[in-house]
C-alpha cells in the first residue's frame, strides 16, 4: 500500500473517531478565545507602558526590558494554554479509543491532572518559538525560507511530544528524544496526513471567502449584508479550524497509542498503523528502536 493511500485511511479513521465526540471541537475553540483575553491582558499594559511623549510633544513608543520580559511571560502563557487544550483533547480522544464516552468536562479534567507536567514543554516551545521568530526578523529573504524549514523540522520532530508527557512520566528532554526516535518510522505520515488535513481544512475554508466576497459584491461594498456574509464566513472559518485541530489531535494519539501497545487501537483497525512505523517496531512495543 502506497504512503498517500495508507495516509488517506489514517486521516479517514481519526475523522471516524471524531463523528463520536463532535464535541471535542469545542476544546480548540475555548483556547482561541482564552488566547485571545490572555493576549489582550498582556498587550494593552505592555503598550501603555511603552507609550510617553517628548519635549517636542511627540508620542513616542519605546520597548524597553520591562515590555520585552512582558513580552516573554506573554509567550509562554499563551503556550501553556494552547499545550494544556491540546493535552483536553488527547485525554477525550484517549478515553473514546479505549471504550469511553468523553465530555468537555472529563477532557479538560484529564488536562488538568498534567497541569504540572506540561508547563516545561510550553516554556520550552515558547522561548522556541521567540528565538525563531526573532532570528526570522532579522533575516533576508534567503534566512527567513531557512529559518522556516527549521521551524517546520521541529514542529515534525516534536510531534509526539506531548503524548508522552501526557501518559509517561518522563521529563521534556526525554520526550524530545521519544518524540525524534519515532519521527525516523513515522516521517511520512507525518507531513502527509498533517499536511492532508491542512489541506483539506483550506479547501473547506474557500466557501467562506467565497461568501464574504459575494457579501461585498451584492451589497456595494457597505451595510448589513457585509455584516451577515462576514460573520458566517468568520464563524465557518473558526469551525474548520477546530476540526483540524482535533483531526490532528486524534491522529497523534493513535500514532503515539501504536508505537507504545504494539497495536493500532479499534478505531484504526482498518488502517495500516504497522506500515507507519516500519518493520523494526513491529518487533518491540515500546520505545527501543
Amino acid at each position: 500500500m502506497g504512503r498517500w493511500q495508507r495516509s488517506r485511511q489514517l486521516a479517514s479513521s481519526s475523522w471516524g473517531v471524531l463523528k463520536q465526540d463532535k464535541e471535542l471541537m469545542v476544546l480548540p475553540l475555548i483556547s482561541g478565545i482564552a488566547c485571545l483575553i490572555i493576549a489582550a491582558t498582556f498587550l494593552v499594559p505592555i503598550f501603555v507602558s511603552a507609550h510617553s511623549t517628548n519635549s517636542l510633544g511627540n508620542d513616542t513608543t519605546k520597548l524597553g526590558p520591562l515590555q520585552y520580559l512582558l513580552f516573554f511571560l506573554m509567550y509562554v502563557v499563551l503556550a501553556y494554554v494552547t499545550v494544556f487544550f491540546k493535552t483536553a483533547l488527547l485525554c477525550g480522544a484517549d478515553e473514546r479509543m479505549r471504550g469511553g464516552n468523553p465530555t468537555i468536562a472529563s477532557a479538560l479534567s484529564g488536562a488538568g491532572k498534567h497541569a504540572r507536567a506540561i508547563l516545561p514543554w510550553a516554556i520550552l516551545s515558547a522561548t522556541v518559538s521567540i528565538i525563531l521568530r526573532a532570528i526570522e526578523e532579522r533575516s533576508g529573504l534567503l534566512g527567513r525560507i531557512v529559518i522556516g524549514i527549521i521551524g517546520m523540522a521541529w514542529t515534525v520532530v516534536t510531534f509526539l511530544v506531548l503524548p508522552v508527557l501526557v501518559f509517561e512520566n518522563v521529563g521534556v528532554g526525554d520526550a524530545v528524544k521519544r518524540s525524534t526516535q519515532m519521527l525516523k518510522q513515522t516521517w511520512g505520515e507525518n507531513l502527509i496526513v498533517n499536511g492532508g488535513i491542512g489541506l483539506i481544512g483550506f479547501l473547506l475554508m474557500l466557501p467562506a471567502f467565497a461568501l464574504v466576497a459575494i457579501g461585498f459584491a451584492a451589497d456595494g461594498g457597505t451595510g448589513l449584508g457585509i455584516a451577515v456574509t462576514v460573520s458566517i464566513g468568520v464563524l465557518w472559518i473558526v469551525v474548520v479550524t477546530c476540526w483540524s485541530n482535533a483531526m490532528t489531535s486524534i491522529f497523534q494519539l493513535a500514532l503515539y497509542r501504536y508505537a507504545t501497545e504494539g497495536q493500532a487501537p479499534v478505531a484504526f483497525a482498518g488502517a495500516d498503523l504497522g506500515s507507519a512505523f516500519g518493520q523494526r517496531s513491529r518487533r518491540n512495543s515500546s520505545f527501543g528502536f
